[in-house]
Order: C-alpha cells, then structure tokens, then sequence
C-alpha cells in the first residue's frame, strides 16, 4: 500500500469521527427525549385545542388551572395568552417554588413541545400529578387564530404563518432576533391593522427553539 493511498485513508479517517461523534450524540438525544417522553401519562400529552378550552374557562373563572408558557422572555412578550406565567424552559426548579402542591393543574407549552417535553417530564420526576403537556405549542395555536396578547400592540392574531418567508432588505440591526416571520393582525383601540413583524417577531423565535 502506497504512502499516498495511506494518506487518503488516515484524513477520511480524520474527517468521518466528528461526524460520527456528532450521530452518536444525535442518536442519544433521541434516545433520552423518548425515556422522558415515557415519563409523561398519555392521558396528559394534549392537544392545542385542550387548551384553548381550558384557557377559555380559567379566563371565564371555571377552572384554577395554571397556564405556563416555558418560552424565553423575548418569545413570550412577542406574542403571549393572556394571563398565562411565564418560567424559562431552562428553569423546571421554580415550579415547586411557585405552585408546591404537587396536585396543582399545569399546562405547559413551548413553541412546538420539544422544551416542553424536557420541562413536564421534570415536573413529573419532582412528585407532580397532574401536569398536562400541549402538542404542538405557540406555533399550533397561532396557526389556528387563536388570540395572543403583547403590551406593545394588545391583541393580536396571526393571519398568516410563515418561517421560510423570503424577503430582500440592506440592513436589520436587530435582524439576529428574528429568524422566523410572521404577519399579525392588531386589534387595538377599535382599530384593526395589518403589519409585519419580521424585525421584532421572536414568537417563534428559531428553529433551534422546537
């Protein structure tokens, strides 16, 4: 076997272990996100439209149930359901903090239901009983027309949802922030408005926030 060929061989070598380093983590992710999804009764894994009937009825007073958006910040203030709290996905500890009883009605969601996944499984671990986890997310409810809330605009639906939106511009300072887009309809003081949000949307914030 000539040097050359020896050569070749040792760099593919080199090339191929980053690569399978990266499946073999890939894979383990896989493989611990479907041991804590067993962690989680079936009968508490929910659709979208669960919860906007349950929002409806804690917004009417019929239920005490807690309604909790595991979004960042930036994601929850750009677009929220009204009255609902916010605790960052990185964050299930605060929950025994804030609701101790481990019989406390939760509903958690996140953009689709990947964080949300890790977050409800934790709760479960700490003793909880009745923690719902939402299919689909903030994405799922916008695409339905569900209301959301934002201080800066009130309320406002989505009318039209789209992350692969192609647009032609020469500078966005705040462009990081934003990587999905979205067009809302504003309701707000009796006046109805159409705009983009594409600079400030962090709703929906980036694919890497599933």
């Amino acid at each position: 076997m000539n040097t050359k060929l020896l050569s070749s061989l040792a760099a593919a070598a080199i090339l191929l272990v980053p690569a399978m380093a990266f499946a073999s983590t890939v894979e383990a992710e896989k493989k611990v996100f479907a041991e804590l999804t067993a962690l989680i009764p079936q009968d508490r894994i929910v659709e979208i439209e669960d919860l906007h009937k349950k929002w409806k009825e804690v917004q009417k007073g019929k239920s005490d149930a807690v309604i909790l958006d595991i979004r960042t910040g930036a994601e929850f203030h750009a677009g929220h359901l009204k009255d609902s709290n916010n605790i960052d996905s990185g964050n299930p500890y605060l929950v025994p903090k804030t609701w101790p009883d481990a019989d406390t009605e939760i509903w958690i969601f996140c953009r689709s239901q990947h964080r949300a996944t890790y977050f409800v499984s934790s709760l479960y671990r700490y003793g909880y009983k009745n923690v719902y986890l939402v299919h689909g997310g903030i994405a799922a409810w916008a695409e339905k027309g569900y209301p959301l809330f934002s201080k800066d605009f009130g309320e406002i639906k989505v009318i039209k949802y789209d992350k692969a939106l192609k647009e032609e511009f020469k500078t966005r300072q705040f462009d990081s922030l934003a990587s999905d887009s979205l067009l809302w309809m504003a309701f707000n003081g009796g006046r109805t408005r159409s705009f983009s949000l594409q600079a400030i949307d962090v709703l929906l914030r980036s694919v890497q926030y599933v």
